[in-house]
């Protein structure tokens, strides 16, 4: 179909306002908005002022009373356990307002903050949907982060509880949450008066007497006592959640996301996004600590009325690199939306997707891919082995939603390999120098956001309107600073190469990573890379790539070196000035699937570093020290 999106954007830009009051009549309000936004409310503009309503209600509630409890709102599928489970929205229904009735039996009531340190099963949705239920704030902290990371978001946010099992499964092995959570509670300054631990079979736990309950048996004492909560009447300015962003240093950000503004902007992207219908399933291939675990595992398939899948797998060695296909043709799921590092491990593992021709995959409709920079060569992959459209986009924890992509349900638009789409309603995007000052189409510089915000994106973060206002106000007033990277060519279309952290000056020129990337990836033997800037007496600094073969691939580094030294210098040139190419078994990435390109560069530098909170195998930061020292590159 021709596409509606110039059309669908340009009437949010003559009339902002209609445009959202508009999109809020899909949602129940208890009472409804005085208007839709408020320019002089808190510190640049809030949405829905005056509107009463509850996102755990439009969420669940809603579906059971238009007649539609028996449709599958959830399916669990967890391969490390050996488990399925389907979960209708009638069930689900009943196992929130239990799960919110005892809290409220434990003094949980509006407000109040419950953190949530859980893996992948129901109870971490049903815990973060209950929390709403109750008007309580949730915090959902990844399962299996350190003591001392979870140390500092207990006082940050001073849950009254938290909602934890007793421990996490991965492919190598059990990891004890329990002690983790104890830990983390000795270390912390304030104290939870009470935790729910759900107790798995693979590992049962001690509890701490006088604080913590058995979450099966406080369900069973809630149902026993004819215990129920409906739902809680709150703002739509009031907070539904907080979100710490993984900073690798100092104290992390607790991005808030308030109740109204964010139903309204995620029931948007479903229909006009994602192109998804409400008897469909829709799977986010993610984890609920991250922010689209939140967005699109929990809160928009459920507003849309849709079914969605919790997945406690890998995508290789859970049993295979055939996971996923396996799981869309099981669950017949029609449009998936995971990590381009997904991709890229899949297509590492089985580089002809020979293992697709095991499942039926015929009612699958389209892939979304954000979180991390998506290369063109991985998105040609996708494409030639799926034939389905393969839509990156890109968005953040602080908006909640896509700032820019390629809305399947309003029509595709012609986007280059590379670039992220176009802007989403809501979003005015620009492209700026250092000293504030626009560029010309395809000049690189920082993106930005023309202030306010659309629905969803963080009002402030949590107890911190300094700290907010010089994060991302203060250093281009009138806009918000994403810290991106990147270009906007002369079609609109939007380009990330990097964060802004990561675009390095090489003899004055300022150059993207990214790009850099992108080459060496498009080399045939090359399954995934990393570019960082090393400093340099001369140059201030030089570009050094590590890259990952494909499974079976055997070259020479040597000669390899010098094939992906040709490449970057054929397609960006010599002012790149990419000499360096460095063979590792493994590229360090957060749990979420980003390149931990900072902590890279640290070691090239031989400065100190802390290991991240979020990485996922810290062993692999030593094999990249050994990788460099091997070579006389350290420093």
């Amino acid at each position: 179909m021709a596409s509606q999106y110039q059309a669908i954007y340009d009437s949010w830009k003559n009339d902002p306002q209609g445009f959202w009051g508009k999109q809020a009549e899909k949602i129940d309000w208890f009472k409804a908005p005085d208007a839709s936004f408020d320019a002089k409310m808190g510190i640049s503009g809030r949405w829905f002022p005056g509107g009463e309503t509850n996102t755990c209600h439009n969420a669940v509630d809603r579906h059971v009373a238009a007649g539609n409890g028996d449709r599958v709102a959830l399916i669990y599928d967890s391969p490390v356990t050996n488990t399925k489970r389907k979960i209708t929205y009638a069930e689900l229904q009943d196992e929130v307002e239990t799960l919110a009735a005892a809290l409220a039996h434990r003094g949980i009531g509006k407000g109040d903050r419950v953190i949530i340190y859980m893996p992948m099963v129901p109870e971490a949705v049903i815990a973060m949907l209950a929390a709403a239920r109750l008007g309580a704030v949730h915090s959902v902290v990844f399962g299996g982060f350190a003591p001392a990371e979870l140390a500092i978001r207990i006082n940050d946010a001073t849950p009254k509880a938290i909602i934890s099992a007793s421990c996490g499964i991965e492919p190598s092995g059990i990891i004890a949450y329990k002690p983790l959570l104890d830990k983390a509670i000795e270390l912390a300054d304030h104290k939870p008066s009470s935790c729910l631990i759900l107790q798995r079979d693979a590992m049962n736990c001690e509890l701490t007497p006088g604080r913590d309950d058995d979450y099966a048996a406080a369900m069973a004492e809630a149902r026993e006592k004819g215990w129920r909560q409906p739902p809680v009447a709150v703002a739509a300015t009031d907070p539904l959640y907080i979100l710490y962003t993984s900073g690798t240093t100092g104290q992390p950000k607790g991005v808030v996301r308030d109740n109204g503004g964010h139903m309204v902007a995620l029931m948007w992207t479903m229909d006009h996004f994602y192109d998804v219908k409400p008897d469909e399933v829709f799977w986010a291939a993610s984890d609920v600590g991250w922010v689209v675990g939140h967005s699109y595992i929990c809160y928009a398939p459920l507003l849309f009325g849709c079914t969605s899948v919790i997945y406690e797998g890998k995508p290789v060695g859970t049993p295979d690199a055939g996971a996923f296909w396996r799981m869309i043709s099981e669950y017949r799921i029609s449009v998936l939306f995971t990590a381009p590092t997904a991709f890229r491990a899949i297509r590492k593992v089985d580089p002809k997707g020979a293992l697709m021709a095991d499942y039926d995959m015929r009612h699958f409709r389209a892939l979304f891919l954000a979180g991390e920079r998506t290369d063109p060569d991985t998105l040609h992959w996708a494409r030639e082995k799926l034939q389905v459209p393969v839509i990156d986009h890109w968005w953040q924890t602080e908006t909640g939603w896509a700032i820019a992509g390629n809305p399947l349900g309003l029509g595709l638009v012609e986007v280059p390999p590379g670039s992220s789409g176009r802007p989403m309603p809501g979003y005015d995007i620009e492209v700026l120098t250092d000293e504030g000052e626009p560029v010309a189409p395809g000049t690189l510089g920082n993106i930005v956001v023309k202030l306010p915000l659309p629905p969803s994106c963080l009002p402030s973060l949590w107890n911190a309107d300094e700290r907010f206002q010089d994060a991302y106000l203060n250093t281009f007033p009138g806009y918000y600073m994403t810290s991106d990277a990147g270009m906007i060519d002369a079609d609109g279309n939007v380009f990330i190469m990097a964060r802004t952290d990561d675009i390095i000056n090489v003899a004055g020129h300022r150059l993207s990573t990214g790009a850099m990337e992108e080459v060496i990836t498009s080399h045939a033997d090359v399954a995934e890379c990393a570019v960082v800037g090393a400093a340099d007496q001369l140059k201030g600094q030089l570009p050094m790539g590590f890259y990952v073969l494909n499974d079976g691939a055997e070259r020479d580094p040597d000669e390899l070196e010098a094939e992906l030294v040709a490449l970057v210098r054929g397609q960006i040139g010599a002012v790149a000035a990419f000499k360096t190419a460095v063979a590792v078994t493994r590229l360090p990435k957060t749990r979420s699937g980003k390149v931990l390109r900072g902590t890279i560069q640290k070691i090239v530098d031989g400065v100190s570093y802390t290991t991240p909170a979020t990485i996922d195998d810290p062993a692999i930061l030593d094999e990249i020290t050994t990788a460099l020292a091997a070579r006389g590159l350290i420093g």
